[in-house]
């Protein structure tokens, strides 16, 4: 029995939870989140190759700088999680701590390294127990710039007949901006270097809005760069917004009223799965929001973050009894198929191969 035989024999679980909802009227769009993170090192090009391979519509590199201003894929500018840097001691007192977006850390920031010294460097598995497939791979692959990643699309794009999308996310863009780094004009400016990311579909997130406004302005009517407004915690307010004082939190900007403004300068809200469907008391699945179709009647598509297939992750209605770090794929499958039949446009999955299995054979 083939693996996706497999799963589709179990899927049996998840059917009562979709019985008597409706099919969306078109197929959503897999987006592999930091490439196919649940399988390897995120952010590396064996993370993108995989995710490709398993089938996804686009690829997702977050993007941070250098020292010397050049866009790389990381999640996040510390990474001492993420790479070998720890074992390097010529970086040894580069260690420090930086307070970023409110939130105090301590570690090494790819704003202290040029791209030739980040070069030095190997990724590795942020989730190392829970993930042993992914950290197999650790110390294989390097950090890649945003060139990088569109050269390796398009390449991946001819090869096998078919559009690769991008859906980068400006990391901590306020931030950035106050150490001499902004990162918007770097970015088009990549983007309009490459023949690929003048013609293919790119969609730009932030949790942030300043710069999402400042995008939009630059952008020509028409063309193939859309926007993400990304949601954060429903307390929390975007970084940019916190640091000018202003009150405008995430509760607010998912509310009707908050939908419209959205919808003035981004195409796509992209919210917490559980802000679509949250936990009940249980751990399972509860009543769905409003939110998706508040979401379309003001012109917004709705494309939720994450699905991971690891029991801990998964509502608990999906889960198996093998523990918390196993993956359990049917489960995975059948709880991304309970969020397709709300009439989600896209969504965000660190197993593309499982995105696409809910998503191609869903009834």
């Amino acid at each position: 029995m083939t693996r996706r035989a497999a799963i589709g024999s179990a899927i049996a679980l998840g059917v009562a939870s979709t019985a008597g909802a409706a099919s969306p009227a078109k197929k959503p769009l897999v987006f592999a989140h930091r490439g196919a993170s649940a399988l390897r090192p995120e952010h590396t090009l064996g993370a993108y190759a995989k995710a490709i391979a398993d089938g996804a519509d686009f690829i997702e590199p977050d993007l941070v700088p250098t020292k010397d201003g050049v866009l790389v894929a990381r999640h996040e500018n510390n990474i001492a999680e993420t790479t070998d840097v720890a074992d390097h001691p010529e970086f040894a007192s580069r260690r420090t701590t930086r307070t970023i977006d409110g939130e105090t850390q301590t570690g090494w920031f790819t704003e202290d390294f040029t791209l030739a010294e980040l070069k030095t460097l190997r990724a590795k598995e942020r989730l190392g127990t829970v993930r042993p497939e992914s950290r197999s791979y650790d110390g294989q692959f390097q950090i890649v710039t945003l060139d990088e990643v569109i050269d390796f699309a398009a390449a991946e794009a001819a090869a096998r007949a078919r559009t690769i999308g991008l859906v980068p996310e400006l990391k901590h863009s306020t931030y950035f901006t106050g150490i001499g780094l902004p990162v918007e004009d770097r970015f088009l400016a990549v983007l309009a270097a490459h023949a690929y990311t003048r013609r293919a579909p790119v969609q730009l997130q932030s949790f942030e809005v300043a710069n999402l406004r400042y995008v939009r302005g630059k952008l020509p009517k028409g063309g193939n760069l859309r926007l993400v407004q990304l949601i954060g915690d429903p307390a929390q307010k975007p970084a940019d917004v916190a640091k000018a004082g202003g009150a405008l939190d995430y509760r607010a900007m998912v509310s009707p009223a908050g939908l419209r403004e959205i919808a003035r300068y981004a195409d796509i809200v992209a919210p917490n799965t559980r802000m679509l469907i949250p936990l009940a008391a249980d751990g399972r699945l509860g009543a769905p929001t409003t939110l998706v179709a508040d979401a379309h009647a003001v012109g917004l598509e709705v494309c939720p973050w994450t699905f991971r297939p690891e029991n801990r992750f998964l509502a608990a209605d999906f889960r198996s009894n093998a523990g918390p770090d196993a993956r359990h794929d049917a489960g995975s499958v059948a709880e991304m198929r309970r969020y397709i039949t709300l009439g989600i446009d896209s969504f965000f999955t660190d197993d593309p191969a499982l995105g696409r299995l809910a998503v191609d054979d869903a009834e």
